[in-house]
């Protein structure tokens, strides 16, 4: 699982995180619900590298297309990822304009 934070300015990824990295894949027992366990530490360490690079002020998420992109079966997971940014400071904007 892998999640990215892109500049909608220039479409510039300025923060990654990824189960593939040591840190994150080594934190977990991979069983059956680790997904969502696993989820929360991207967006735990996405928050510390938005921040780092100056940049927990504002993320902005369509979750319409991320369900529309990725469907449903990972919509769980990419509100993991969202709430554990939220828990670390991270101001999220939802730009839904599906609904």
């Amino acid at each position: 699982m892998t999640a990215n934070v892109v500049d909608r300015s220039n479409g510039r990824t300025v923060a990654t995180a990824s189960t593939v990295e040591h840190a994150i894949k080594d934190a977990f027992d991979w069983g059956r619900s680790c997904n969502a366990k696993a989820a929360a530490a991207i967006g735990e360490v996405l928050a510390m590298r938005l921040r780092t690079e100056g940049l927990g002020s504002g993320v902005h998420i369509d979750a319409g297309k991320e369900i529309e992109n990725k469907g449903l079966v990972t919509c769980p997971m990419a509100w993991a990822i969202v709430n554990a940014l939220k828990s670390r400071g991270v101001k999220i904007i939802v730009d839904d304009h599906h609904h």
